[in-house]
């Protein structure tokens, strides 16, 4: 089964903040021979340089915390990264939690103030509507559940 992953989740130096967050229950699925991996950092895939001034979804609209609109950006990166997953045949979805493009279920709210609100980033969305299923790593048990079922 091919799954589409945040890069950042397997350790990929390509968060707004020039980091990593590698997702140790991640990377030990990455020996498996039923599973391939397709990383992908929609940021990046926009145009966005790393690191990056953070950014927040404000209603439809993306913007970095100094108010510039990125949303452009966001949304090139969100088509770019459902193509991929179309041409690799992915038939799920691992992305960061609460992040702009990869949250999915929840978001920051827009204020910069580490407050979440209901939503999805732009990339979740756009897959979400694509017919993907989105599973972030803070809802591990359901996406393990997921490759159990449909591997």
């Amino acid at each position: 089964m091919r799954i589409m992953v945040s890069a950042c989740l397997l350790g990929l130096t390509c968060r707004y903040s020039g980091d990593g967050k590698a997702f140790p229950p991640l990377v030990e699925l990455l020996n498996r021979a039923d599973l391939s991996f397709v990383p992908v950092c929609p940021e990046q895939l926009g145009g966005l340089a790393t690191p990056r001034p953070p950014s927040e979804r404000v209603g439809e609209r993306v913007l970095t915390k100094d108010g510039a609109d990125v949303t452009e950006q966001y949304t090139r990166g969100a088509a770019q990264a459902e193509e991929l997953a179309h041409l690799m045949g992915c038939r799920c979805a691992l992305l960061k939690a609460r992040s702009p493009s990869c949250g999915s279920g929840v978001i920051y709210d827009g204020t910069f103030t580490g407050r979440k609100i209901p939503g999805d980033g732009v990339t979740a969305a756009r897959l979400k509507n694509a017919g993907i299923p989105v599973f972030d790593e803070e809802h591990w048990a359901e996406f393990l559940d997921f490759i159990k079922e449909e591997g």
